[in-house]
């Protein structure tokens, strides 16, 4: 089996493939501080739930943004006599990464567009909606081509939250209308018509620095669900591309 790793900065999705298909994903709660031993016991009881041992892992890979966090993962992988192949501008992709200074690209983001245009053999904008919200671009040569990064939807509630007094925090949730009558359904309007605005803007102005043909929008992370019904340039929606990507690239590497 081939565990898959992405630790973002608010949650880790994991992934476990059997026979090239993926078998079962978790996302949990992203902690910085977290030791080996806390990973080997939060892996052990996600697990145990579905009567699997850490024997079974014959293949690791992880993409993490947090740098705190590598240690403590490379010393549990040390446990179980795993060597993880760790996601970086160094590995061998397969996708030329065409930024000044590719080692600022995200592992993320590198995995999404190698996971996305393995998909589409097309130019691509990847947008994924995670505690930023980023938009990676994709030659329709399958280079990367750069991108831009927005506040993420959750982190823009909380900062209204914690920095406007009268302001409650809230949820998203899909709003009735554009014109709050109280402050929640105001709160709500603001956040997912202006996300969707948001997207539609910055997706205009990525797309016309591509070549012809236009690229196609697809959208993933955790809140790209309540956000592409308020962006009609998403056209597809991929909840696991970023396990698909590791899965590929740790493929492509053995």
């Amino acid at each position: 089996m081939l565990l898959a790793i992405d630790i973002g900065n608010s949650h880790t999705v994991i992934g476990l493939f059997r026979d090239g298909s993926l078998a079962h994903n978790w996302r949990i709660q992203t902690n910085r501080k977290n030791t080996a031993d806390e990973i080997a016991a939060t892996l052990h009881g996600l697990f145990s739930q579905q009567g699997l041992h850490f024997t079974g892992i014959g293949g690791m890979i992880i993409a993490n943004v947090v740098p705190p966090l590598e240690d403590s993962w490379l010393a549990f992988a040390r446990t179980i006599t795993i060597t993880p192949l760790m996601v970086n501008e160094r590995l061998q992709t397969g996708m030329p990464i065409l930024t000044d200074n590719p080692a600022e690209v995200g592992a993320d983001r590198i995995v999404n567009a190698v996971a996305g245009f393995q998909k589409y053999a097309a130019p691509l904008i990847i947008v994924d909606f995670g505690t930023a919200t980023t938009f990676d671009c994709v030659s329709g040569l399958g280079e990367y081509m750069g991108g831009a990064i927005a506040p993420g939807l959750a982190i823009s509630l909380d900062a209204l939250g914690r920095c406007a007094a009268r302001l409650p925090r809230i949820h998203a949730a899909p709003p009735q209308n554009a014109i709050g009558k109280n402050t929640i359904s105001a709160l709500q309007s603001g956040v997912l018509f202006g996300y969707g605005g948001l997207v539609e803007g910055l997706v205009s102005h990525l797309s016309a620095e591509f070549p012809a043909p236009q690229p196609l929008v697809i959208a993933t992370g955790g809140m790209a669900q309540i956000v592409a019904p308020y962006a009609p340039a998403i056209k597809k929606i991929e909840p696991q591309l970023t396990l698909e990507g590791l899965k590929l690239i740790y493929e492509r590497c053995h």
